[in-house]
């Protein structure tokens, strides 16, 4: 019975840890091609600040297509939430890009 509830919660964040590395994995492809990480991180930046400015409203419905959105439209709680996203924080992501920068100059 224990097996039986812990099977699917692991398989669950097994799935989003993979959903949230391949971003950052999208985010270096990007800064590779475009050969200008800082543009990326700007880019990210302002996605964040407008789905801050203008959350979506949490519905069942709209929250199954937040993963093929660049930045997470939904506000997750402090709590578990971030646990269940497969959005990594866009704080991390940029980050990630201005270190890239850094390395290149």
């Amino acid at each position: 019975m224990f097996v039986m509830l812990l099977g699917p919660l692991a398989a669950s964040l097994i799935r989003m840890a993979i959903s949230r590395s391949r971003e950052y994995q999208a985010d270096a492809s990007g800064a590779k091609s475009t050969r200008d990480p800082l543009a990326l991180a700007s880019a990210l930046r302002k996605l964040e600040t407008g789905t801050q400015a203008a959350p979506l409203a949490a519905e069942p419905q709209l929250m199954t297509t937040s993963s093929l959105m660049i930045a997470n439209p939904f506000r997750p709680g402090e709590s578990m939430a971030k646990m269940f996203s497969t959005h990594p924080p866009m704080d991390e992501r940029i980050a990630r890009l201005e270190a890239m920068a850094a390395t290149r100059s």
